[in-house]
């Protein structure tokens, strides 16, 4: 069971997830997103959260009201975090969490500890009650949500390639008429308009021999 919460932050919608218990959070730190964004009480136990960001946006575009709205989420779901007045949480993209085969079910690292970010945050249960109001539980196969949308983003691309080979195609058939078109411009141009060069290097003693000679 994952359980997805909803919310809007400077008029766009994001989703907030995170896992029934260490099992599920195992299956979300397999099957996350690149875009992603991932939340925890730092050096406490507590719910494994996730923010999943819209395409293009990355951790420093996070809002602040956004952030904060994570960080009451997984606070409240600590079991040590959610009686303290303040905690410090920390927060990475996705793509850092770093797990090897000697953890145990739940614990993570970091494949660079500069991309994490730290900040204290003290209770505020009418932002974390806010967002429990959205919340859905689903059962999910992540697996094949990940592979959906891998399979989506290899169509993009498809779609990106292609679209960049026809309009290659329609550079090259512009240059070509463009060429075609100065050709012809040049083979039909006005005789009368042309000038003859004979004399252009002749001087003036050799153009009177040939004025006597006419």
């Amino acid at each position: 069971m994952v359980f997805y919460f909803k919310t809007v932050v400077n008029g766009r919608e994001y989703m907030i997830y995170m896992g029934r218990d260490k099992m599920e959070n195992e299956d979300l730190l397999r099957w996350g997103f690149p875009e992603d964004v991932w939340f925890h009480v730092d050096k406490l136990s507590s719910a494994h959260v996730y923010l999943r960001l819209n395409k293009g946006e990355g951790v420093a575009d996070i809002p602040k009201e956004l952030v904060d709205q994570c960080c009451q989420l997984v606070k409240a779901n600590s079991i040590q975090g959610c009686k303290l007045a303040n905690v410090d949480i920390v927060y990475t993209p996705y793509p850092n969490l770093k797990k090897t085969g000697d953890m145990v079910a739940g614990q993570v690292g970091f494949h660079k500890n500069k991309k994490v970010v730290k900040v204290n945050v003290e209770k505020n249960n009418e932002v974390w009650k806010k967002l429990e109001k959205t919340r859905e539980e689903r059962e999910v196969d992540l697996q094949e949500e990940r592979n959906r949308r891998e399979r989506e983003e290899q169509e993009e691309l498809k779609k990106q390639k292609k679209l960049q080979r026809e309009m290659e195609k329609l550079q090259i058939e512009k240059e070509k008429k463009e060429r075609e078109m100065k050709s012809y411009k040049l083979m039909n141009a006005d005789p009368e308009k042309c000038t003859s060069n004979q004399f252009d290097n002749e001087s003036d003693a050799e153009r009177e021999l040939v004025d006597d000679f006419m």
